[in-house]
């Protein structure tokens, strides 16, 4: 069985006074990413990992995290590793013009 790749986007809402507390805690967990942090406690994050039970896992994780009032699952995808990392050129993925 091959190497996967799970990518989940989330948002995750936070009590205004706590969005420091709870970047920090985000900051340190492998394969979270912050993209975004509005000041009402709205954060847009990603995370990458190698399975679908370390995806929910890390979600769960986040759940409990002082400060936070939820965390929500909006986009999941994943693929093979291998695909993941293979190059592909703009050539083959250019509109074609008729």
């Amino acid at each position: 069985m091959s190497e996967e790749l799970h990518v989940a986007g989330i948002v995750v809402h936070v009590y205004p006074a706590r969005i420091e507390h709870v970047t920090r805690a985000l900051a340190r967990l492998s394969g979270a990413q912050i993209h975004a942090a509005a000041p009402d406690g709205r954060l847009v994050v990603t995370l990458e990992s190698s399975s679908a039970r370390a995806a929910a896992d890390c979600i769960d994780a986040i759940q409990r995290l002082e400060g936070v009032l939820s965390c929500a699952l909006v986009y999941q995808h994943s693929e093979p590793l291998e695909a993941m990392m293979e190059e592909i050129s703009i050539e083959d993925h250019a509109p074609r013009v008729y």
